[in-house]
């Protein structure tokens, strides 16, 4: 292979009317500072007879012109191709035009690659910044790259059967709509807020009737403006109700009640003060995987015992904590074993005993079909979750967004 196409290959150029002659390393002072940057220089000719204004065959050669073009690099020192553009002259309008080369756009100091490191850099959640340092070039210039001529497709080719719907928390403390596809895993749609006129309006003005009746569940948390409005939009589709969600909301009734009991213990040091406080993890955990025969010490309460043993002194405490762990872990359990019928009998003969988990088995009741729903269907809201957590750590990892546009381009493309 000659040199020339060496140096070009290494460069991902491809242009084969682009002549390289040498590599030079050359010292600037920029703001101040003493840099190192690799300069090519190269020739870009090949023969041009058409004049592009009086369409006549008398363009002769008129010299070079020198164009300066920023090359792509990663954390290495800054390139630069120095290439001297083939000048032609028209003998007949006088009109003298150039050559072009598809590594660069007419106008334009950024080679067209750039941008696609831009984008590359992008996907792996890193801000503008740390993005400019890392291919040696200006805040302004990335941003430019990553944010112009993105614009949001209208709408998705294909709403799908099933779908999940979620929010998170955006721009100056705000929270935006997210709406996925269960089966793909493929983003619907961001929506700046999560109002129910704007998922409405959304929704109506872009999928017609039929599309919309053709989806058959919608996977939710327990977010009660959601539900009021999923029929009308949607009037053949199933609510159901997350799993993780259901768990979620007993065992937090539980915890409430459990520190309320640690709030009535008048010794701060006895054992089951102890047992409630320190392990308090141990108490979530589901039956099968409590271990009821090894013994081995405990820490917090500093003694050796099975884990069934520490449950057993945190619940005798209280009667009634006692029944709140026994109403949670059943519920638990049914949705484990997806046992619709379980589930409603628990919801069915609950005992109300004046505490959190009454307005728990209140608010499943009254999603008593959306919530044994969940114990028939394969779908939860795990994808929509795990996308959700990439937003959080993008949106950490660039120290928040003012600007709701930029941050629906990034969610776009970590999801991808």
């Amino acid at each position: 292979m000659p040199q020339s196409n060496s140096i070009l290959s290494l460069c991902e150029l491809t242009d084969e009317n682009i002549n390289a002659i040498n590599v030079e390393d050359k010292k600037i002072v920029k703001n101040g500072i003493v840099k190192r940057i690799k300069i090519i220089n190269a020739v870009l000719t090949y023969s041009r007879t058409t004049c592009p204004k009086c369409r006549t065959e008398t363009l002769i050669k008129n010299g070079y012109t020198m164009h300066h073009i920023r090359l792509a690099t990663i954390s290495g020192p800054e390139t630069y191709m120095y290439l001297k553009k083939q000048r032609y002259q028209c003998k007949t309008c006088h009109l003298t035009c150039g050559v072009h080369t598809p590594i660069v756009k007419p106008n334009h100091s950024l080679a067209t690659n750039i941008k696609a490191k831009v984008v590359e850099q992008a996907r792996l959640s890193h801000s503008v910044i740390s993005i400019a340092k890392v291919l040696n070039i200006s805040p302004s210039s990335a941003e430019r790259l990553l944010y112009s001529n993105n614009p949001e497709p209208y709408r998705v080719k294909n709403l799908g059967t099933h779908m999940n719907w979620d929010e998170f928390r955006s721009v100056n403390k705000g929270f935006s709509f997210i709406c996925i596809d269960a089966e793909g895993h493929s983003i619907i749609k961001v929506l700046d807020t999560r109002l129910s006129k704007d998922i409405c309006d959304y929704f109506e003005n872009r999928y017609e009737l039929s599309e919309r009746q053709a989806v058959k569940t919608i996977v939710m948390d327990l977010n009660a403006s959601y539900q009021s409005f999923v029929h009308r939009l949607f009037p053949n589709a199933q609510i159901v109700v997350d799993r993780f969600h259901i768990v979620q909301l007993v065992n937090r009734a539980f915890d409430n009640v459990r520190t309320s009991v640690l709030k009535g213990i008048q010794d701060k040091k006895s054992r089951p003060y102890k047992a409630l406080k320190t392990n308090w993890r141990l108490f979530h955990l589901a039956q099968d995987k409590i271990d009821d025969t090894n013994t081995k010490y405990i820490c917090g309460i500093n003694e050796y015992m099975t884990q069934q043993n520490l449950i057993d002194l945190g619940l005798n405490e209280s009667s009634t904590l006692k029944k709140v762990y026994e109403t949670a872990h059943a519920i638990q359990q049914a949705i484990h074993n997806r046992d619709g019928e379980s589930l409603t009998s628990i919801l069915k003969n609950y005992i109300p005993m004046g505490n959190a988990m009454d307005t728990a088995i209140l608010t499943l009741k009254k999603n008593r079909s959306s919530v044994v729903a969940s114990c028939s269907s394969a779908f939860s809201n795990g994808a929509i979750e795990g996308i959700n957590r990439k937003i959080k750590t993008l949106k950490r990892a660039c120290y928040g967004f003012t600007n709701m546009s930029h941050f629906r381009t990034r969610i776009l493309l970590i999801v991808k």
